[in-house]
């Protein structure tokens, strides 16, 4: 047997015992037996084939206790502390059975309460692994998120590209139809004065016809004067120079006339691209509109998922934490009211 002095009482315990309490000084509360050692007599005994015996006796035992150390001066120590607790009353060794009862359902209740602790943990645990499994479906998912943000930055970057080059070519296509404006005025202009150009010289052509058939008629026919000096024939040289000038003028009047149109048409086909321009510039613009929007939605959808990712994390670490200190709760035999309050208080924080 082994033998450990608990107070007045002396408790013992199968051999094996003694290895379990060298290594971890922990107080088992199961002993095979308990001795109460208040008002016993403690004295050394010479037994046969047994040195170093120690005697242990009492009034109200039926027969003696004998025990025996290993050496010599383990005795003079086992009578001089087994002496010692002898010295208490007998009415505290009365306290034994009770302190067994206790003892044994402390034990009840400590593993009751420990399978209830492993319960808890073994849910905490699947808990646990589920919380790991999100963790890695919100790293993925970010992933995911990250990529499509990026692959929506180069089609905004793209789009404001494109936009600008539509710009460009807008303020060209304005700047074309500028000029195409200003020429159309000036030929206008031009056309206006031709006309007005062509209407005097008609009335001067026909005064100078008015003129020629007056003078034909008041004028008798030449006959010694040449031809070129007679005042009809200058009448008709100023005609015929009237005619070709009027010639001319509504030459330039038709082709001021067919560049008038050729700039109408420019300007409406000027005027067609810049609104198709300006339709493309607006589609864009409304691309663009809505992928900031998309982008400003992903990246608040980023956010979120990264604070859940990290309240996650902390949670993790709160468990875990919690659960070390379950375990090495669970594993202490040395249990007191402050441990279990501790216990309970990490079983609250995992639940």
């Amino acid at each position: 047997r082994f033998f450990i002095i608990k107070e007045s009482f002396l408790l013992y315990y199968a051999e094996s015992e003694k290895r379990s309490f060298e290594s971890n000084k922990y107080f088992n509360i199961h002993p095979k037996g308990v001795i109460p050692l208040g008002g016993c007599i403690v004295e050394p005994k010479e037994e046969p084939n047994m040195p170093y015996a120690i005697k242990i006796s009492h009034e109200d035992f039926h027969g003696n206790i004998v025990l025996a150390a290993e050496s010599e001066f383990e005795q003079a120590q086992w009578l001089e502390m087994l002496q010692e607790s002898g010295k208490v009353t007998w009415k505290n060794a009365q306290l034994g059975e009770a302190m067994i009862e206790s003892l044994e359902a402390q034990g009840l209740q400590l593993a009751k309460e420990k399978q209830e602790y492993l319960d808890k943990l073994m849910e905490e645990t699947e808990e646990l692994c589920l919380q790991r499994e999100q963790k890695e479906e919100l790293e993925r998912l970010n992933q995911v998120l990250e990529a499509e943000k990026h692959r929506f930055e180069e089609v905004v970057r793209e789009l404001r590209l494109e936009q600008e080059q539509i710009r460009r070519e807008l303020e060209l296509t304005a700047r074309s139809l500028k000029g195409v404006e200003e020429e159309k005025k000036e030929l206008r202009s031009l056309t206006q004065s031709l006309q007005k150009t062509l209407e005097e010289l008609s009335l001067e052509k026909q005064q100078m016809l008015e003129m020629l058939e007056e003078n034909e008629r008041q004028l008798p026919p030449p006959t010694s004067p040449s031809k070129e000096q007679s005042p009809i024939w200058g009448l008709h040289c100023s005609l015929q120079q009237i005619e070709a000038k009027m010639q001319q003028l509504l030459e330039e009047k038709l082709l001021a006339e067919k560049r008038m149109k050729e700039n109408e048409e420019r300007s409406r086909a000027l005027e067609e691209e810049r609104e198709f321009y300006s339709s493309q510039s607006r589609a864009l613009q409304n691309s663009l509109l809505e992928l900031t929007a998309e982008k400003q939605q992903t990246e608040r959808d980023l956010k979120a998922e990264v604070k859940v990712r990290m309240d996650l994390e902390k949670r993790l670490r709160e468990a875990e934490e919690a659960l070390q200190s379950l375990e090495q709760g669970l594993n202490s035999l040395d249990c007191n009211k402050e441990k279990e309050e501790k216990m309970k208080a990490d079983v609250s924080n995992l639940r």
